[in-house]
């Protein structure tokens, strides 16, 4: 049977000399693998250039309920992104957060809040040009909350820690050594009480946004069971500083 769904590449791997399975979280039945054939071909239907990380798309596709690798009938960029590709701040935002999402929404069943978040900031990302060496910090962020782990929402104007375990702030330093301290602790409030459009007035330095990241993703290690290492980050860094 037929469905008509929207989708966001998250992953393409080669499987024949033209052939790719791709990983597409979709709207309607959640992250999917699809077999994708004659990609690589001079005048293909879908182009590998169709499936870079984070594009959006509309599809038709055949689903069956069964887990297994599905197909694709039609497949478009929809929006076509006009800056992510060309752009290298962008780009390397781009890779890193998909590299992110990729280990951390893992669900074979329709989300649709995560997915629409998740569609409307990339759009969001693509029409911007202000303060793009904040958005990867409150994208993850704001992520947590789709995620099961957002930070406490009762956030105390005096409190000078953040228990990553327990993901709370308190005015006490925790027990455990996973925690942000001062100056770190207010930097975070602010990437948390703001979103994608005041990024231009979250002011920090490249010192502390890549210590931010870090902890950030020792964050997302410590709630979503293999997570593992991001690797990409170094790279987004460099391109920042």
């Amino acid at each position: 049977m037929l469905h008509k769904t929207r989708g966001i590449v998250f992953k393409t791997t080669d499987y024949s000399e033209s052939s790719v399975v791709v990983q597409i979280f979709t709207e309607k039945f959640g992250l999917q693998s699809y077999l994708v054939n004659g990609v690589k071909k001079p005048k293909a239907k879908i182009s590998r250039n169709m499936l870079q990380p984070l594009h959006l798309v509309d599809m038709v596709v055949y689903h069956k309920n069964t887990g297994n690798i599905q197909r694709i009938a039609e497949l478009k960029n929809s929006p076509v992104l006009q800056t992510i590709p060309y752009d290298i701040v962008k780009s390397c935002v781009t890779i890193f957060l998909n590299e992110v999402l990729y280990k951390a929404v893992k669900q074979q069943t329709p989300d649709e809040n995560v997915f629409d978040f998740i569609f409307n900031a990339i759009e969001w990302l693509d029409n911007t040009t202000a303060g793009l060496a904040n958005f990867h910090l409150v994208f993850l962020i704001q992520l947590t909350r789709y995620l099961g782990f957002y930070p406490h929402s009762v956030i105390k104007s005096n409190a000078d820690y953040f228990d990553m375990k327990d993901g709370v702030f308190t005015n006490y330093k925790p027990d455990n050594l996973s925690y942000l301290s001062p100056p770190h602790t207010e930097n975070f409030k602010n990437l948390l009480q703001n979103g994608f459009n005041h990024l231009q007035q979250i002011k920090l330095s490249a010192e502390e946004r890549r210590y931010l990241i870090n902890k950030i993703l020792e964050y997302y290690a410590m709630h979503i069971e293999g997570f593992g290492n991001i690797k990409s980050h170094v790279v987004l860094e460099e391109v920042l500083a």
